[in-house]
Protein backbone atom coordinates (compact mmCIF):
# COMPACT_ATOMS: atom_id res chain seq x y z
CA UNK A 1 0.00 0.00 0.00
CA UNK A 2 1.56 3.55 -0.61
CA UNK A 3 0.37 7.14 0.11
CA UNK A 4 -1.02 8.90 -3.05
CA UNK A 5 -2.95 12.33 -3.62
CA UNK A 6 -6.42 11.84 -4.81
CA UNK A 7 -6.66 12.48 -8.71
CA UNK A 8 -9.80 14.22 -8.15
CA UNK A 9 -9.13 16.05 -4.60
CA UNK A 10 -5.74 16.38 -4.16
CA UNK A 11 -6.30 14.63 -0.78
CA UNK A 12 -3.65 12.24 0.62
CA UNK A 13 -4.72 8.80 0.87
CA UNK A 14 -3.34 5.26 1.39
CA UNK A 15 -3.96 3.92 -2.50
CA UNK A 16 -5.40 0.16 -2.63
CA UNK A 17 -5.62 0.15 -6.59
CA UNK A 18 -8.09 3.27 -7.75
CA UNK A 19 -6.35 6.43 -7.94
CA UNK A 20 -8.75 8.20 -6.11
CA UNK A 21 -9.51 8.29 -2.35
CA UNK A 22 -12.90 6.55 -1.23
CA UNK A 23 -14.70 9.99 -0.40
CA UNK A 24 -14.43 10.84 -4.07
CA UNK A 25 -14.56 6.68 -5.09
CA UNK A 26 -18.05 7.27 -2.92
CA UNK A 27 -19.23 10.22 -4.92
CA UNK A 28 -18.14 8.27 -8.42
CA UNK A 29 -20.34 5.51 -7.62
CA UNK A 30 -23.45 7.64 -6.54
CA UNK A 31 -22.63 9.80 -9.87
CA UNK A 32 -22.70 6.51 -11.68
CA UNK A 33 -25.75 5.59 -10.05
CA UNK A 34 -27.50 8.76 -11.21
CA UNK A 35 -26.43 8.00 -15.31
CA UNK A 36 -27.25 4.94 -14.75
CA UNK A 37 -31.04 5.85 -13.50
CA UNK A 38 -31.25 8.35 -15.78
CA UNK A 39 -30.72 5.80 -19.00
CA UNK A 40 -32.92 3.15 -17.88
CA UNK A 41 -35.60 5.98 -17.61
CA UNK A 42 -34.26 7.69 -21.23
CA UNK A 43 -32.78 4.43 -23.13
CA UNK A 44 -32.41 6.74 -26.36
CA UNK A 45 -30.94 9.45 -25.45
CA UNK A 46 -27.42 10.38 -26.03
CA UNK A 47 -24.02 10.67 -24.12
CA UNK A 48 -24.17 15.00 -24.32
CA UNK A 49 -27.91 14.31 -23.40
CA UNK A 50 -26.91 12.17 -20.50
CA UNK A 51 -24.30 14.28 -19.72
CA UNK A 52 -26.14 17.84 -19.20
CA UNK A 53 -29.16 16.02 -17.48
CA UNK A 54 -26.63 14.51 -14.73
CA UNK A 55 -24.29 16.84 -14.91
CA UNK A 56 -21.38 13.78 -15.27
CA UNK A 57 -18.70 14.69 -17.77
CA UNK A 58 -18.72 13.19 -21.21
CA UNK A 59 -15.09 11.91 -20.65
CA UNK A 60 -16.75 9.75 -17.79
CA UNK A 61 -19.56 8.57 -18.94
CA UNK A 62 -17.09 7.46 -21.84
CA UNK A 63 -14.31 5.53 -19.31
CA UNK A 64 -17.75 3.59 -18.41
CA UNK A 65 -18.53 2.28 -22.06
CA UNK A 66 -15.10 1.77 -22.24
CA UNK A 67 -15.31 -0.49 -18.58
CA UNK A 68 -18.30 -2.64 -19.77
CA UNK A 69 -20.42 -0.88 -17.22
CA UNK A 70 -22.75 1.00 -19.51
CA UNK A 71 -24.00 -0.30 -23.10
CA UNK A 72 -24.78 2.20 -26.04
CA UNK A 73 -28.41 1.50 -27.58
CA UNK A 74 -28.60 1.48 -31.26
CA UNK A 75 -30.53 5.13 -30.79
CA UNK A 76 -27.51 6.21 -29.19
CA UNK A 77 -26.47 8.10 -32.76
CA UNK A 78 -24.04 9.95 -31.20
CA UNK A 79 -21.74 8.32 -29.10
CA UNK A 80 -18.59 8.25 -31.34
CA UNK A 81 -16.97 4.81 -29.39
CA UNK A 82 -15.15 3.22 -31.67
CA UNK A 83 -12.96 -0.15 -31.43
CA UNK A 84 -9.37 0.34 -30.11
CA UNK A 85 -8.60 -2.31 -32.98
CA UNK A 86 -10.63 -1.34 -36.33
CA UNK A 87 -12.38 1.60 -35.91
CA UNK A 88 -16.09 0.47 -36.19
CA UNK A 89 -18.21 2.17 -34.27
CA UNK A 90 -19.36 -0.20 -31.14
CA UNK A 91 -21.57 0.00 -27.76
CA UNK A 92 -19.41 -0.82 -25.19
CA UNK A 93 -15.67 -1.86 -24.28
CA UNK A 94 -12.52 -0.96 -25.83
CA UNK A 95 -12.72 -3.69 -29.03
CA UNK A 96 -15.46 -5.42 -31.69
CA UNK A 97 -16.01 -8.65 -31.35
CA UNK A 98 -14.05 -9.38 -34.60
CA UNK A 99 -11.20 -8.07 -32.79
CA UNK A 100 -11.12 -9.62 -29.56
CA UNK A 101 -11.69 -12.96 -30.99
CA UNK A 102 -8.59 -11.76 -33.50
CA UNK A 103 -6.62 -10.62 -30.17
CA UNK A 104 -7.42 -14.08 -28.23
CA UNK A 105 -6.28 -16.40 -31.35
CA UNK A 106 -3.37 -14.33 -31.51
CA UNK A 107 -2.21 -14.61 -27.78
CA UNK A 108 -3.22 -18.20 -27.68
CA UNK A 109 -0.43 -18.71 -30.50
CA UNK A 110 2.22 -17.05 -28.32
CA UNK A 111 1.60 -18.82 -25.24
CA UNK A 112 1.25 -22.27 -26.28
CA UNK A 113 3.42 -24.73 -25.15
CA UNK A 114 6.27 -25.83 -28.02
CA UNK A 115 5.70 -30.05 -28.41
CA UNK A 116 9.57 -31.33 -26.62
CA UNK A 117 11.90 -32.44 -29.95
CA UNK A 118 11.78 -35.97 -31.17
CA UNK A 119 14.97 -37.91 -30.16
CA UNK A 120 16.64 -39.60 -32.82
CA UNK A 121 16.74 -43.24 -31.91
CA UNK A 122 20.05 -44.17 -33.09
CA UNK A 123 21.51 -41.40 -30.74
CA UNK A 124 19.81 -42.03 -27.70
CA UNK A 125 22.02 -42.19 -24.88
CA UNK A 126 25.30 -40.69 -26.92
CA UNK A 127 24.23 -36.99 -26.42
CA UNK A 128 26.47 -35.21 -23.73
CA UNK A 129 28.10 -38.03 -23.16
CA UNK A 130 25.48 -40.18 -21.15
CA UNK A 131 26.02 -44.28 -21.00
CA UNK A 132 24.14 -47.11 -19.84
CA UNK A 133 25.48 -48.66 -16.69
CA UNK A 134 23.77 -51.12 -14.65
CA UNK A 135 24.11 -51.67 -10.72
CA UNK A 136 24.87 -55.11 -9.38
CA UNK A 137 23.07 -56.75 -6.87
CA UNK A 138 25.02 -55.77 -4.24
CA UNK A 139 23.61 -52.46 -4.09
CA UNK A 140 20.22 -52.94 -2.91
Amino acid sequence: MEVRNCKQCGKLFNCVGKPICPECMKKREEEFRQVKDYIRENPSAGIAEVSEATGTSVSQIRQWIREERLVLTSESADAGINCEGCGRPIKTGRMCQSCKTQMSKSLSHAFAVAPPPKEDKKNLGKKNGDRMHYLSGDNK
